[in-house]
């Protein structure tokens, strides 16, 4: 899995987790509904400007509890590359 896709994935559960819609999160963000569909499915290159605005604005949510996912463990990354 790469980064877009664990982005995507780690974005979407914490949507679930909230019961918001796709549509809810990019209105919050101030981003189009369907660029929000393109980064939940790791298709699209997401800025830190536009990250931050989702996870921040859209998820009301630190990027520290953000990133503290087991998804984004480098310890886990750096065996798989060995």
């Amino acid at each position: 899995m790469d980064i877009k896709q664990k982005i995507g994935a780690r974005i979407k559960e914490i949507r679930t987790q909230l019961k918001l819609s796709q549509e809810a999160v990019a209105n919050k963000a101030e981003i189009e509904r369907t660029f929000m569909t393109h980064v939940e499915n790791g298709r699209r290159n997401v800025s830190v400007e536009t990250l931050y605005k989702i996870v921040s604005n859209g998820l009301d949510m630190s990027f520290q509890k953000f990133f503290e996912s087991e998804i984004f463990n480098a310890k886990k990354v750096k065996e798989v590359v060995k």
